[in-house]
């Protein structure tokens, strides 16, 4: 390849100041984010947590549509939702940290780590994505076939 094809100029690319100054920019908005993550996580282990108490401080009456345990069900559900958003949040928050320390230090290393981090992030969003369409799918065919028998 020749110097001047576009693949080799990448290889030697440089952050200008106005794409610095948005980078620093996107750090700060990440971190809030990050941080807002976090506390919708703390919130949702909380609420799984006290839905169990309030669950089972409901005044009991058989039910036959409930044979369950729902404060049980409830905290479980929202312990492995708060479980699930650790992960992009953790990516989040690293991209963000990173992404400051290589714009103050300017070193190349850093900067790679801050997209992998980045690229961790989405990737996980875009899975979950993803697996919830695909589950959405299922209960509408679950839904119409339910619906077909009882015709």
């Amino acid at each position: 390849m020749k110097a001047h094809e576009p693949i080799t100029q990448l290889e030697e690319l440089n952050i200008n100041p106005d794409a610095r100054r948005f980078l620093k920019e996107t750090s700060k908005w990440s971190f809030f984010i990050g941080v807002l993550g976090v506390v919708g996580i703390v919130f949702m282990i909380f609420g799984g947590l006290l839905s169990s108490f309030i669950f089972n401080s409901l005044p009991q009456q058989p039910s036959p549509a409930l044979p369950i345990d729902m404060g049980s069900v409830m905290t479980v559900f929202y312990l492995l939702l708060a479980l699930l958003y650790v992960f992009p949040i953790y990516y989040l928050l690293q991209f963000s940290i990173k992404l400051k320390k290589a714009l103050t230090t300017k070193e190349d290393a850093i900067l790679a780590d801050t997209f992998q981090m980045l690229k961790s992030h989405y990737k996980f969003i875009g899975v979950l994505c993803i697996i919830v369409i695909s589950l959405n799918i299922l209960t509408i065919i679950s839904v119409a076939l339910g619906a077909f028998a009882f015709i």
